[in-house]
């Protein structure tokens, strides 16, 4: 691919050896992959691991998306008398049943975007900031 650093990404990634098949498994899913922005990064997303998901620019979930989830998540959390970050809801604190402005909220990924969850509304669910923070890639 034409405008890649290909000497630097050879001085970082030479001394680990790479199965081209899995390498050109791995770049073919990720190019098909509609949340991949930066298809320039790919390269050295395959190379490091699969772990800097900053080298895709991967779009984050859509406002539609989150407010979605949010409203449905509210709501089943105001029946249940449990707050509506799941997180929170398994606590023993303040917190349990503190229903969250979707502002103090941040969209997650249930099954990590890194380890094959899908950005779509299936894979999202909303956590306060505190626990998406926590969460990391999990």
């Amino acid at each position: 691919m034409r405008g890649l650093e290909w000497n630097r990404l050879y001085k970082t990634y030479s001394k680990k050896k790479y199965d081209p098949k899995q390498v050109a498994s791995a770049v073919q899913r990720l190019y098909g992959d509609a949340y991949v922005k930066n298809r320039k990064g790919v390269f050295e997303y395959i190379l490091g691991g699969e772990v800097d998901t900053k080298f895709l620019d991967v779009r984050m979930f859509d406002e539609a998306t989150k407010r979605s989830v949010y409203e449905s998540q509210t709501l089943e959390a105001q029946n249940k008398g449990e707050s509506n970050c799941p997180l929170c809801a398994l606590g023993h604190d303040a917190n349990k049943d503190k229903i969250w402005s979707i502002s103090d909220m941040d969209a997650d990924h249930v099954a990590a975007w890194s380890k094959g969850g899908a950005t779509d509304i299936s894979n999202c669910q909303m956590l306060c900031k505190t626990h998406n923070r926590a969460k990391g890639n999990r």
